[in-house]
């Protein structure tokens, strides 16, 4: 048997995140560059994960996008159904303002179980730290941006990611408790999307869902937080958020607590204007904090 040249083999993979070149840049906007598609990270046995990058005028402070869709499906480029017709989108407005925004793949329930997802949302800080300089993007100042699963991931992120610490949180509708029945919720089933996140009902692995658990990681040296929430949320429970508001600020944690009155999941049921100051209200978080 003849074997393969050690050249060919070295070639024949694509080249390391770390090292590949960055793919060229989009203009969709006077001073703003977009990068899509632009891999990051390559688990063992898994699919190359990928970013999508906003990039003003540098250096910015930098947006970390998550998105939703029950840890199980989703897209890193839609920040829930009533932005999506938004012209301009939320990331070009984000963009806009002067933050950068890396809309981030990971990992969904169907592929790997927690705490595989958030590894991978390390791994992106990770990449985009040592690859800031020329992105143009400052990674001291990033704020963690999440909905509903991505609003989840998004807080236990700021709230155990040491190095270097998180700037902010913002969470829209996100579950922040794991171990408790809320809502239509309850941890002993094996069929929810919680289940699937964690491998087993939650009941069954207490300490994993406690790990898991935003409300369970609070602590006094987190990021300021800014959480949205609508009041008659009928797939995650408002009292999620009201909880870990009530959390954070035994804490000593600033908090910005926005609730919707009638507001369903996903911002169903709130007026046009409602959605925008939401999120006009986030932006300037994100740009303060």
């Amino acid at each position: 048997m003849t074997l393969p040249d050690p050249d060919l083999l070295k070639q024949l993979p694509a080249p390391h995140p770390d090292r590949a070149p960055l793919p060229p840049a989009a203009g969709p906007a006077p001073g703003v560059r977009l990068l899509r598609g632009v891999p990051y990270a390559v688990p063992e046995g898994s699919r190359p994960l990928e970013l999508d990058l906003w990039l003003p005028e540098g250096p910015a402070p930098l947006v970390l996008y998550i998105h939703g869709g029950a840890w199980r499906r989703g897209r890193r480029d839609d920040m829930g159904m009533r932005t999506r017709d938004w012209d301009p989108g939320p990331f070009a407005r984000l963009a806009a303002a002067g933050l950068a925004v890396a809309c981030v793949d990971y990992r969904l329930s169907g592929e790997a179980t927690f705490p595989a997802p958030l590894d991978d949302l390390r791994a992106a800080l990770r990449w985009l730290a040592l690859r800031s300089a020329e992105l143009g993007i400052d990674t001291r100042r990033t704020v963690a941006w999440g909905e509903s699963a991505g609003g989840h991931l998004a807080a236990l992120l700021a709230l155990t990611h040491a190095e270097p610490p998180l700037a902010g949180a913002v969470i829209w509708y996100g579950p922040s408790d794991l171990t408790s029945p809320r809502g239509g919720f309850t941890p002993d089933s094996a069929a929810t999307p919680e289940a699937a996140l964690l491998g087993a009902a939650p009941a069954t692995r207490p300490e994993l869902a406690r790990a898991a658990s935003p409300l369970a990681q609070v602590h006094a040296a987190a990021p300021p937080f800014f959480l949205a929430h609508g009041t008659q949320d009928t797939m995650v429970s408002c009292s999620h958020t009201e909880d870990l508001a009530s959390a954070l600020r035994a804490a000593g944690v600033p908090v910005r607590l926005r609730l919707v009155p009638g507001a369903d999941h996903g911002w169903y049921g709130a007026s046009d204007d409602t959605v925008s100051a939401v999120f006009a209200a986030s932006l300037d978080f994100a740009q303060h904090v």
